[in-house]
């Protein structure tokens, strides 16, 4: 399957809602933060995300053998490194910001939503759920069958997980904020460890076939198993 580059619009502002303090933060760099409904406040990596592929995503894109949909791609590290290593990869964001600076590191991003009609349904030989991503939504049964019907049959799903709870699963309303407390709109989260990932992989069409730690980050290999 071929992949083609397709960006969406290059807005360098953010947009009034959820999205906003994100925006922001990866433009102009800065703290950012999620903060629950209850006030507690878990920072988020964004001088990573913007930074090149490090040890532990190598792990990730090692596992990559055809193209591959990275959901959530942020700034595009994990694409433009895709990219490199000569893997035709496409990353989807909200976030315009995000879209045009995966396609500035040289990669190929589309601003959709995963649970928008995307290209090569059902073709796509892997997928990435790295940096908490598979909160998207606040389903993570939901995202996996989706996720599942965007794999051909032996598609790989990467997901990176909670390291710190390997029972973790929480459901929850949250709001990104950014280093001058600027607060975007509330929106629905998840956060999975290890084992109930791999709880949940069956019923969503998975099979766990391998976990792993690295540099104090936890990850999981999924199968698409059915018809």
């Amino acid at each position: 399957m071929t992949t083609a580059i397709m960006v969406g619009p290059h807005a360098d502002h953010p947009r009034p809602g959820p999205l906003a303090p994100y925006e922001t933060a990866l433009r102009d760099g800065g703290p950012l933060y999620l903060v629950r409904t209850d006030g507690r406040r878990e920072p988020l990596d964004v001088d990573r995300w913007k930074a090149a592929a490090d040890t532990a995503d190598e792990t990730l894109l090692a596992r990559c053998a055809g193209p591959t949909l990275d959901i959530g791609c942020g700034p595009g590290r994990l694409v433009a490194a895709l990219v490199r290593r000569g893997t035709p990869a496409l990353g989807i964001d909200l976030a315009a910001t995000a879209v045009r600076l995966t396609v500035h590191a040289g990669g190929a991003a589309l601003r959709r939503s995963v649970f928008d009609p995307l290209p090569g349904e059902g073709r796509w030989s892997s997928a990435l759920l790295a940096d908490g991503n598979i909160g998207i939504g606040g389903d993570p049964e939901a995202l996996l069958t989706r996720t599942a019907a965007l794999l051909r049959r032996d598609g790989v799903l990467l997901v990176e997980t909670d390291p710190r709870n390997p029972d973790r699963s929480e459901r929850f309303a949250a709001r990104v904020e950014d280093a001058a407390g600027h607060r975007g709109t509330p929106f629905r989260w998840a956060a999975l460890g290890l084992h109930a990932l791999e709880r949940l992989a069956p019923t969503c069409g998975f099979k766990t076939t391998g976990t792993w730690h690295t540099d104090d980050r936890a990850f999981a290999e999924l199968i698409r198993i059915g018809v």
